[in-house]
């Protein structure tokens, strides 16, 4: 094989190699992972963060009359000494909280 069929064949499998990247990552939807990160985001903009949890499998929940697949999660916030617990809720295909409620 000369150089030129070699360059020419990794060329051609790192272009294809991108373009799919690029339509699974489109395509995706969003890990617990990444849910439980951009929530723990979302509430550390307003004090810091004792602890967290989500649940890996994800659950169909009714909002405002539209149906969402959605990760349920918490989180622990030390508030003035006292221990504030959060349950929410993150959507599965953009990875925003539909709901957050205080719940101790």
């Amino acid at each position: 094989m000369k150089k030129r069929d070699i360059f020419l064949a990794f060329g051609i499998g790192a272009a294809v190699g991108f373009l799919a990247k690029q339509q699974v990552d489109l395509y995706q939807k969003i890990s617990p992972e990444k849910a439980l990160h951009n929530a723990k985001e979302a509430y550390k903009k307003n004090g810091p963060i004792s602890g967290s949890w989500i649940y890996m499998k994800p659950e169909e929940i009714e909002k405002n009359g539209l149906v969402f697949n959605a990760y349920r999660g918490g989180i622990t916030r030390s508030i003035d000494g006292k221990n504030k617990q959060y349950e929410f809720y993150v959507d599965l295909e953009t990875g925003g909280i539909i709901e957050s409620v205080q719940t101790a």
